[in-house]
This record gives C-alpha cells, sequence and structure tokens, in this order.
C-alpha cells in the first residue's frame, strides 16, 4: 500500500496554452513549477495520476551529501541551502530535520569504501568524518552490532516525502502554478522542429517548452518520439514503525539495514543491502551498459524473472498521439512491497540495536527507481527537440536534491543562470 499524502486541489480544467509545460508532478517536477511561478513564468504541470503518486512519496526521505560522486556534491550542498528554507518557503512544515547521517562498516572492504569517497571529494562543504566504533556507540547508544568503523555526516538530514510534494505543489499553485492531475500526456507536439506543445488524452496545450519529469516513465515517453534514453527500474521495499522510542535521530545505514526517525517518531527502515530487479524488455535491450554496474553491485540485486515481465510487455512502445498511451493504461506503478526483503531488514536491525525488537509494523510499501547507467540524473536539454529539458533519471536520490534539481531544471527552461554547472548532468553524455 502506497504512503498517504495529503491531497492538493488541482484544477480540473486543460487550459489551452501556456509558456512551460511540466511533464510529472513528482517532487522535481514541481519544484521546478513552484520556481517558475515564483519568476511569474507561465506554467502547467500534467500528470497521468495523482501528485507524488510513485517514488516521491515513496523514497526513504534521507537528504545527503554523503557516498554521493564528487560531481554530484555542488547539487547536494544546493539542495540543503533550500531544503533548510523549504518550510518557509512554502508556508508549511516539511519535515525538514537536519540531524545527520552516518553509514557504518562491518569489514575492511566496506571501510576502505567510505575512506576512499572522504578523500575522493574534498570539497569544504562537506563535513563528514569517519568514526570509530567507540563514537559510534556513542552516537547511537545500545547497540551490539560488531562495527569496524564508519563515517557521519552531521549536517546531511532528511524530509518527510508525504508532506514536501503537497506543501510544494499547494505553494505553486498559490503563485500561479497550474496543476492537472489524471491527464495523460500522449505525445509531444513540434512545428519546423520545435517543441510546439504537448497532446494529452483532454487534447492539446500550446506551449514553447516542455520539461519532461516522468521518472521512470521518460525513458517510454522519450521513446515514442525516437529518442533513447537509458534507464532501468528497480524496486525498493520499505517499512514505517509506529512510534516508538529509539536509539537516535541520525539516520543510520548499515550494509544490510537502514533506519531514520519518521516524524511521527517511528522508524522508515529498509534492507539497505538488497533491491528487487524484476526483469523487463529494457534490462535486455539496455543491459550492457550496466555491466560495470553490475560487476560492482551484483550481490546488491535479487533478479527474478516473472508477471512484471509479461506486464511491461503489454504496455505498448510505439502509438499514435490520437491512441490510448501506457500513461493511462497504468496511472501509478504500485509494486508491492517484498515481505522477505523487510524481514530480512528488521531482523539484521534488531540483532545490531535491540531496541527495535518491540517495534510495531504500520506499514509497508515498494517504489520503483529509475537508474542511469552512472547513477546520475539526465538535468538539460535534447538538442534532436528543441524546446524540450529532462529532469529524470535520478536513480534514488531524487528527493534528496529535488530543491537544487528542480531549480536548476527551471533555470535551463528559462534561460537564467543556472544554480550549479549543469555539465555532469547533460544528455549527451549517454
Amino acid at each position: 500500500m502506497a504512503p498517504k499524502i495529503t491531497a492538493v486541489q488541482s484544477c480540473t480544467a486543460l487550459p489551452a496554452a501556456t509558456t512551460v509545460v511540466i511533464i510529472g508532478a513528482g517532487i522535481v517536477g514541481l519544484t521546478a513549477a513552484l520556481t517558475l511561478a515564483e519568476r511569474n513564468i507561465p506554467v502547467v504541470v500534467v500528470e497521468k495520476g495523482h501528485i507524488a503518486g510513485e517514488q516521491s512519496s515513496r523514497n526513504l526521505g534521507w537528504v545527503r551529501k554523503t557516498s554521493r560522486a564528487a560531481e554530484d556534491i555542488p547539487l547536494a550542498l544546493a539542495s540543503d541551502r533550500l531544503w533548510a528554507a523549504m518550510s518557509q518557503r512554502v508556508a508549511c512544515d516539511v519535515g525538514y530535520r537536519q540531524a545527520g547521517i552516518m553509514f557504518i562498516a562491518r569489514n575492511d572492504a566496506q571501510m576502505a569504501m567510505h575512506e576512499g569517497w572522504l578523500k575522493s571529494v574534498a570539497h569544504p562543504g562537506v563535513d563528514s568524518r569517519l568514526l570509530s566504533p567507540q563514537e559510534i556507540a556513542q552516537l547511537v547508544p545500545g547497540g551490539r552490532g560488531n562495527w569496524l568503523g564508519g563515517i557521519y555526516t552531521p549536517s546531511d538530514g532528511r524530509a518527510e516525502p508525504t508532506l514536501a510534494a503537497s506543501a510544494i505543489a499547494r505553494a505553486a499553485i498559490a503563485k500561479g502554478a497550474v496543476i492537472v492531475e489524471n491527464c495523460a500526456v500522449r505525445s509531444l507536439a513540434t512545428a519546423g522542429g520545435k517543441i510546439s506543445g504537448v497532446v494529452t488524452e483532454q487534447g492539446e496545450i500550446r506551449c514553447g517548452q516542455v520539461l519532461l519529469a516522468g521518472g521512470l516513465w521518460s525513458r517510454r515517453l522519450l521513446g515514442n518520439q525516437g529518442i533513447m534514453l537509458p534507464t532501468l527500474p528497480l524496486i525498493c521495499s520499505v517499512l514505517r514503525t509506529r512510534p516508538m522510542a529509539g536509539p537516535t535521530d541520525i539516520a543510520v545505514g548499515a550494509p544490510d539495514f537502514s533506519f531514520r526517525k519518521h516524524i511521527d517518531g517511528g522508524f522508515i527502515i529498509t534492507q539497505r543491502g538488497a533491491l528487487d530487479a524484476s526483469l523487463t524488455l529494457d534490462h535486455l535491450l539496455l543491459g550492457t551498459r550496466y555491466l560495470p554496474q553490475l560487476r560492482a553491485q551484483r550481490s546488491f540485486l535479487r533478479i527474478s524473472l516473472g508477471r512484471p515481465f509479461l506486464q511491461d510487455l503489454a504496455l505498448p512502445r510505439r502509438w499514435r498521439a490520437t491512441s490510448r498511451s501506457p500513461f493511462e493504461r497504468v496511472r501509478t506503478m504500485d509494486p508491492p512491497a517484498n515481505p522477505a526483503l523487510n524481514q530480512e531488514a528488521m531482523t539484521n536491525l534488531i540483532a545490531a540495536w535491540p531496541a527495535f525488537a518491540t517495534a510495531e509494523i504500520a506499514d509497508a510499501w515498494a517504489g520503483v527507481i529509475d537508474v542511469t547507467p552512472d547513477s546520475n540524473p539526465v538535468i538539460g536539454a535534447v538538442a534532436k527537440i528543441p524546446g524540450l529539458t529532462l529532469a529524470t533519471g535520478f536513480s534514488g536520490h531524487g528527493f534528496g536534491t529535488s530543491p537544487a534539481a528542480g531549480q536548476l531544471a527551471a533555470d535551463l527552461v528559462a534561460g537564467y543562470p543556472p544554480i550549479i554547472d549543469p555539465a555532469p548532468y547533460r544528455f549527451e553524455r549517454f
């Protein structure tokens, strides 16, 4: 069952024209819409399902710099600043707490990974430091894990996925943005080789700029336009406990579990060492592009072949603008949580911190992550279709970096100086 988010009063009438159309009302698209609306640029967000119905409300809520690639650090640092001001910006608590994030290691190889990352970033804005076993015990008391050490970033934090997207959507609407739910974009419209609008199931919206922020669906929409975006789906299962006394407010990531405090006093928990990889046709088409990742992370993937393959195969990859699109057939991707993975997470966590033995499970869900070959998103223009900009492929990092990612996308669409250098995210790198 998907997490419940606060409903937003969206628009029921499709505007005939605007300046910018954003495809997808996930948190990145919504932040871009808010940024554009604050600049008095007319913007319409079109969503096939409902606001934040997929990964934007299903993620873990971590806001981190730790373990990000060096080229991704500026985006994470900019997001820290924007998250800190977000509740004031949208006049609503989004659950942002700068409580720190810690990753812990059991063996030399895991510790060497943290040491190597810390040396690789060497950025003045990164306050990460290595931890001894004694420091782990002080920061997260009551543990029984035999930890070799860890890494801790006090300025990392968390926010609440079930609060943030709705609050940003309401603020964008208050500034003049239009959001239309249950309205799938079937195709991009062009004139003279440039964007002229989008064709939706309810009709066409004329515009000069389109921002595609469609998450895992972006590949299929672009494929229908003859553009190849390499992304593959992975499924993360998550559980939430009822309010309980826990060992720390710091978010903790171990090799085979993670936990962080929820705003209601419970904890968000996952099996950090495992993701479900339900094979689809795209895994076969794109697999060779992911060989370096597969070699490095094969132990993390629970690969299976079953119903998802057939369900994906049943969705068309080519269709006309007058035809029913895949996005109308599947309004919300809602995979079932994997109870075995969630049980593994709880078993491993209880062995390390026995306080969780009394935890009561309140909810469980799963979400689909769209992963690129280098695990960095695409934020930039598509040269083949002038007027089309992408903000997609966030590889599990979208929520944490969404304030800066959405603003960067808005900067590029509107021709403003970009909040950070967009070069690492250009589409042409693939």
